[in-house]
């Protein structure tokens, strides 16, 4: 199978819903990525902003994985590192290189950008994104916390 990698743009909104809906599947949440899609117009405007980065690896039948990511300016120092925020690829194109390929590609990304790192976070229990991403880089143990604002 061949696959080939697309960085959006601002004409991508279709292909940033089917990453929505490849999301869904893939993290068996559904609702929290296809409850409330939001409009081309919102999706085209987050595509247009600088600091939000959208990679998808696609077939020839569409998205089959992808991820989301964000440019954080730092203060300590003048660089910037980036967050993988969702990262997936559907179940039946596991295990053919096609998140380390994404990460890859990340990576030139993050170079032309003078980014000097990028961090992601992975829930206790997901073997597969662990070993992924330590097979990749440094792993540090840390807390996550969700705080609401309301």
């Amino acid at each position: 199978m061949t696959y080939y990698y697309k960085k959006l743009t601002s004409s991508d909104e279709v292909l940033l819903k089917q990453l929505l809906s490849v999301f869904g599947q893939a993290f068996n949440e559904p609702d929290t990525y296809q409850g409330k899609v939001p409009s081309d117009k919102y999706l085209e405007a987050l595509l247009s902003k600088e600091h939000f980065i959208a990679l998808v690896a696609l077939d020839k039948d569409g998205v089959v994985g992808g991820f989301t990511a964000y440019i954080l300016d730092k203060f300590e120092q003048e660089r910037k590192e980036i967050y993988i925020y969702d990262l997936a690829v559907l179940k039946e194109h596991r295990r053919r290189g096609i998140a380390s390929k994404l990460i890859q590609k990340l990576r030139q990304v993050g170079k032309v950008l003078g980014v000097y790192v990028i961090f992601v976070q992975a829930d206790k229990g997901d073997t597969a994104a662990i070993k992924l991403y330590e097979s990749l880089g440094t792993r540090e143990d840390v807390y996550n916390f969700d705080i609401t604002v309301d």
